[in-house]
This record gives structure tokens, C-alpha cells and sequence, in this order.
């Protein structure tokens, strides 16, 4: 039988497995924001605020990210879930995969991650601009918004279908499969809301330029589609509907 998982353990907060996970959240958030972050300020940041990135460049910025996703979560999915993003973590919350009180932590841990890598990208740029999250030119907020559930939903469809439904038959490719629908839609969307899909990855350099113009688009957005997503997963494709959390709750 599926076990329910309990919402609010605070016992986790003294079990070295959650302490664990958490640190690997934090480590591997760090590294994929410095990684999609330092691709994007090298491929140029537009000079014009909407303007739109040539798409040679997107490409590149594209393939970064997807590659530093689909590693990143490999690599960590044995001890935290490789969650690095708070819309996964709040996508799967919301279907009982994750206790609250872990889920905080998580979020805590990525927004932190994500804060330093982008102040540490700033100081070992001597200054250079970090780019921020913004809409592109034409797009109003609520195309913006739109198109960022829409995106996030594709993410999250794509991890209930390839990692956490049981009957996947590439549960092992289930991370690598992540990257590239997170490269894929960040050619589609990067020139219309900047496809960030997480809220942790356009936090970060929101806080080191102190730019928040529409940044609340980047947390509703996610937070709307990654739990529709798992909603309309479970209620339509899950053969048989599951609990239990991932690697046997531990993370």
C-alpha cells in the first residue's frame, strides 16, 4: 500500500538524511544558477530592456542550462530528489509527495543558492550586469504570466511522466529527459517571458541588481503550473495513484 506522507514532520529537522538533502539542495541550486547565469552574461545581455536575444545566442544559454539541469538533478536525485527549483518542491508538496516542513527548508536553501551565486557572479565579473528576468518587448503581464505556467506545466508533466510515475520506462533517464524539456522551452519562451520556470532562478539576480520590475510573474507563474501539472497527472494518466515519496521518503 502507498504510504501518506505526513505534511508537517518536524522530527526531520534532527535526521541527518534531511539535513543532507537540504545541503545538497543548496550545493547543486548554487551551481546550476552560476551555470545558467555566467551562460546568459556571456552570450550578451541585451542593451535594451525587452530586447529580444539573437536566437544563436538563446541557443547557447539554452543547451547550458538544459545540460547543468539534467546533470545536476542525476546527480543529486539519490540524496534530495534534485529538486532545484521551489515550483518542483511545491508541485509535489501539493501532491503529498514532500512534507511541508522539508519543502521550507528546501525553498530556503534554493533562494539562498541562488542569492550567492549570482553576488559571487557579480564580483568575479568586476561589476558586469546580471540579467534579470523581464518580458519581452509586446508582452503584456499577463501574457507573461501565461506563458510561464505553461512552461512550467511542460516541466512538471514531464517529471511526473518520466520519474514518478512507476510505470516509466526510463525512470533512469527520468533527469536528462528534465534538462531538455528545461532547453527546449527556454528557446521557446526565453525571447517572450524569459522562460524561468523557477522562481529560485530569477530571485537570485533580482536581489544582486535590485531590479523586481514583474518579478512576481517568476513565482506565480511556476507555483501555478507545477501543481496543475501534477494535479492533472495524477487525475488523468496515473494508473494507479501513489503517495509515496520518492527514494522511500528521504527527501
Amino acid at each position: 500500500m502507498a504510504k501518506e506522507v505526513d505534511p508537517c514532520d518536524h522530527s526531520e529537522v534532527v535526521d541527518a538524511g534531511c539535513v543532507r538533502a537540504v545541503l545538497a539542495e543548496l550545493v547543486l541550486t548554487f551551481v546550476f544558477v552560476f551555470t545558467g547565469v555566467a551562460a546568459t552574461m556571456a552570450a550578451g545581455v541585451p542593451e535594451v530592456a525587452g530586447a529580444a536575444m539573437p536566437m544563436a545566442a538563446l541557443a547557447g544559454v539554452a543547451i547550458a542550462t538544459a545540460l547543468a539541469a539534467g546533470v545536476l538533478v542525476t546527480a543529486g536525485f539519490h540524496v534530495s530528489g534534485g529538486h532545484l527549483n521551489p515550483a518542483v518542491t511545491v508541485a509535489l508538496l501539493a501532491r503529498g509527495h514532500i512534507t511541508a516542513f522539508r519543502s521550507a527548508l528546501y525553498v530556503a536553501a534554493q533562494l539562498l543558492a541562488s542569492s550567492l551565486a549570482c553576488i559571487l557572479l557579480r564580483y568575479l565579473t568586476g561589476g558586469m550586469a546580471t540579467p534579470v528576468h523581464t518580458l519581452g518587448s509586446g508582452i503584456g503581464p499577463m501574457q507573461g504570466l501565461v506563458m510561464e505556467i505553461i512552461l512550467t506545466f511542460s516541466l512538471l508533466f514531464v517529471v511526473y511522466a518520466t520519474i514518478l510515475d512507476p510505470r516509466s520506462s526510463v525512470p533512469g533517464f527520468g533527469p536528462l529527459l528534465t534538462g531538455l524539456i528545461v532547453g527546449a522551452n527556454t528557446i521557446a519562451g526565453g525571447n517572450f517571458s524569459g522562460a524561468s520556470m523557477n522562481p529560485a532562478r530569477s530571485f537570485g539576480p533580482a536581489l544582486a541588481t535590485g531590479v523586481w520590475t514583474h518579478h512576481w510573474i517568476y513565482w506565480l507563474g511556476p507555483l501555478i503550473g507545477g501543481p496543475l501539472a501534477g494535479l492533472v497527472y495524477e487525475s488523468l494518466f496515473l494508473v494507479k495513484r501513489t503517495h509515496e515519496p520518492l527514494l522511500d521518503n528521504s527527501f
